[in-house]
């Protein structure tokens, strides 16, 4: 591979880069775009050339991504570590490691919980009110319950929301919850990784979000999700339960749903 300068270079393309530590192409582009990661070479046709200096750089964000550093932390850890500034850079992982610890902590409590319903599963048993409080917080309250039949109890979408749920066992509660957790992942990546709202990651996640909802409990249009979208931010509890996950996702949901029903609407 020759260089602008007509010089033979060992350095990598964005494909070969990708491919060798597991990230995607949109990804290296978007640290490109923000200064996180910019090559340092580029190809007489103008592709982007990744050098071994750039290579270390990517392990280094890699390694601090996995431990759960946002972008704008990973760039200070970079730039405390270029500076040699070992004592910030122990500082950042001492906290990000009582961080991860308290993590570990809470996914222990709900493997617990998810095992003991795996095993009144297995007796038969359906899943309590209070079972289901357990895995799915206090969104699951008897008050609560109470208030959304008054609420929503004569709609189409809570009558199928109970036909069906009525049946589910404690199998396909655990599997609910699942769903649920990979799709506030999906919404937390796209935050992680600095993409907007409108952009196709966090519409996505958007769209796995309705679906989730069509599948288990009730059909729902895309005017129907931007409802439900607005309700996230509109009653405390819900943005309360979206804000513990990521600080400011409730607003980032809503809006990453409005994007997702305007895209819809402009394809079909």
């Amino acid at each position: 591979m020759t260089t602008a300068n007509g010089q033979e270079s060992k350095a990598l393309t964005v494909g070969q880069v990708a491919e060798k530590f597991g990230v995607t192409v949109r990804t290296l582009h978007h640290y490109d775009e923000i200064g996180l990661l910019v090559p340092s070479e580029r190809t007489s046709a103008g592709y982007r050339l990744y050098t071994t200096t750039d290579i270390t750089r990517l392990q280094h964000v890699v390694v601090f991504r996995r431990l759960g550093f946002a972008l704008e932390e990973v760039a200070v850890l970079l730039q405390e570590h270029a500076a040699a500034d070992t004592g910030a850079i122990v500082t950042h992982l001492h906290r990000q490691r009582a961080a991860v610890l308290s993590r570990l902590d809470e996914m222990r409590d709900l493997v617990t919980a998810i095992d003991q319903a795996l095993e009144k599963e297995m007796s038969g048993i359906k899943l309590t009110s209070d079972e289901q409080k357990e895995l799915f917080g206090d969104g699951f309250s008897d008050e609560y319950a109470d208030e959304a039949k008054q609420r929503w109890g004569e709609t189409d979408a809570w009558k199928q929301s109970q036909r069906r749920t009525s049946k589910y066992t404690k199998r396909d509660w655990v599997q609910v919850k699942a769903e649920m957790d990979a799709t506030n992942g999906a919404f937390a990546a796209a935050m992680d990784d600095g993409l907007p709202a409108t952009s196709t990651g966090a519409m996505d996640a958007a769209e796995r979000h309705r679906l989730n909802i069509q599948k288990w409990f009730y059909d729902i249009s895309p005017e129907l999700h931007c409802s439900l979208g607005d309700m996230y931010i509109a009653d405390p509890r819900f943005t309360k339960n979206y804000e513990e996950i990521r600080l400011g996702m409730a607003q980032y949901v809503r809006d990453a749903i409005h994007a997702n029903a305007d895209r819809r609407h402009t394809t079909e």
